[in-house]
């Protein structure tokens, strides 16, 4: 789904608010989740799931192509653990009585 499709839903089911405030406020939205990835912290959405950094240790590699070694300095990579209640929606099972209403 593209960020412009989710604007336009958004945009359908709340349309006492602009377009241009449901932009600035997605935009808001993913920017926080940055921030908070690029701090160390964790990102948990209730029913959705759990992102979290992982850290790629610094380490020698090899370029297979031409032998070389080449040094990779250290990185992050995120991991997404789905959670209870759309891993249940996805695979059209029951999902118990929630507040939540996705």
């Amino acid at each position: 789904m593209l960020k412009s499709q989710i604007l336009e839903k958004l945009q359908i089911k709340h349309n006492n608010l602009s377009h241009e405030d449901i932009e600035h406020l997605f935009n808001i939205f993913t920017k926080k989740i940055i921030n908070s990835l690029k701090n160390g912290q964790n990102i948990e959405i209730r029913g959705f799931g759990t992102i979290t950094r992982k850290i790629n240790k610094e380490k020698f590699v090899r370029n297979p192509k031409t032998n070389q070694k080449l040094f990779k300095n250290q990185s992050y990579k995120l991991h997404f653990k789905i959670g209870k209640i759309l891993h249940r929606k996805i695979n059209n099972l029951p999902v118990p009585n929630t507040e939540d209403g996705f």
